[in-house]
């Protein structure tokens, strides 16, 4: 570039500089909106190219305004947006860098937190801390050093969006891969998101579990509660569903049932890493409620997951095989001990009924005296 040229071209950056420094939330606005028109997409040496090789003093003034506005939701979404020009850009490590030392994460943090920002904001601000986790495990640390994967969980806990949970979702398993420092800070976040109210989460925080807990190798026993707790959910939620009108109880409880689904399979995938942790899952009460969702015609998957993690179980201890098929009678358990994973295909209204009111009755000493099969 000529020594005119790049005289015009710095002048016209000071310009565009003084403009920002000098205008009014509006003025910003539109300029925000002509940068991201303009400028999405390109790479490192390009935006310096578009800056006169001081992009980053454009940055600098973006996030100081960030900071300043944040907690009242002013052109945040666009805001993000921009700044998610520069770490998203191919080349990005000094963008990044200088985001990072002025408090990048920690804003973005604390966006998710305030309740009164739209749910859109929240979506926007995880999707910049994905970009920064992406960027390599010194990064994934920083995040969790700065209470992140408690404030990404209870982001996931709280949102009204599916879009937000997910993102949520996303950035909690990213921060278990790669970043063995944190991986059972991000494990123990996920166990203690299983309580909480929102069926979605809890799906997500299910699937999340079966990738993350291989990660981790050995299950925590806290996991153990939650997880029945979720199975025993689902009995409760069909009940209440029962007072409203067919239509409404099938909308309304399918959240719940693929929640029990997930939570038959995790129990399974779990049981299954260890004969510890499948004596620790076991119990009369998985039981009871295994063979419930087995039974439950509202939910094919639930009755398949539900199949076969009671098998897992019964295969593994003969004292539960016993009283299951005293429970189930001997042609429905030849069935199920046939194929457990398409028995719910082949069950007819009658055996169905039979599974829901299962009188299964293990006492404590049997199944603390567990023996595996030789």
């Amino acid at each position: 570039m000529s020594s005119s040229k790049e005289q015009a071209s710095i002048s016209q950056v000071m310009c565009f500089l003084h403009e920002w420094d000098q205008g009014s939330k509006t003025v910003r606005s539109r300029m925000l909106n002509d940068f991201l028109a303009k400028n999405t997409g390109k790479t490192c040496p390009e935006l310096e190219l578009e800056f006169a090789q001081v992009a980053s003093l454009f940055l600098a003034r973006l996030t100081a305004w960030i900071r300043l506005t944040y907690m009242f939701g002013t052109c945040l979404d666009i805001q993000l947006r921009a700044v998610g020009v520069f770490l998203s850009a191919n080349s990005s490590h000094q963008y990044m860098i200088e985001f990072l030392e002025v408090g990048g994460v920690l804003t973005l943090l604390e966006i998710l937190g305030q309740d009164k920002l739209k749910e859109g904001d929240k979506t926007e601000a995880l999707r910049l801390l994905q970009i920064i986790a992406n960027a390599g495990q010194k990064y994934k640390e920083l995040i969790c050093e700065s209470y992140g994967v408690k404030a990404v969980a209870e982001c996931l806990a709280k949102s009204e969006t599916e879009g937000t949970q997910e993102s949520a979702a996303v950035l909690l398993e990213s921060l278990a891969y790669g970043n063995p420092k944190y991986q059972n800070q991000v494990y123990k976040g996920l166990i203690a998101l299983l309580t909480c109210t929102s069926p979605r989460a809890q799906q997500l925080v299910l699937q999340i579990l079966r990738i993350v807990q291989p990660i981790v190798k050995t299950a925590h026993h806290s996991i153990v509660e939650p997880l029945l707790n979720l199975l025993r959910s689902l009995h409760l939620e069909v009940q209440y569903e029962g007072k409203y009108p067919e239509v409404a109880k099938m909308t309304d409880s399918l959240p719940v049932l693929l929640q029990q689904a997930a939570s038959a399979k995790t129990i399974r995938i779990l049981a299954q890493t260890s004969e510890e942790m499948s004596k620790e899952l076991l119990s009369l009460r998985v039981i009871h409620h295994l063979l419930y969702a087995m039974g439950n015609q509202e939910h094919a998957d639930s009755q398949r997951q539900a199949s076969l993690a009671l098998e897992h179980f019964v295969r593994m201890y003969p004292v539960v095989e016993e009283h299951v098929c005293r429970a189930m009678g001997t042609r429905l358990f030849q069935s199920f001990m046939h194929n457990a994973d398409v028995l719910h295909l082949n069950m007819d209204d009658i055996q169905a009924d039979i599974l829901r009111s299962n009188k299964v009755n293990i006492s404590c000493g049997e199944l603390t005296n567990l023996e595996r099969h030789s």
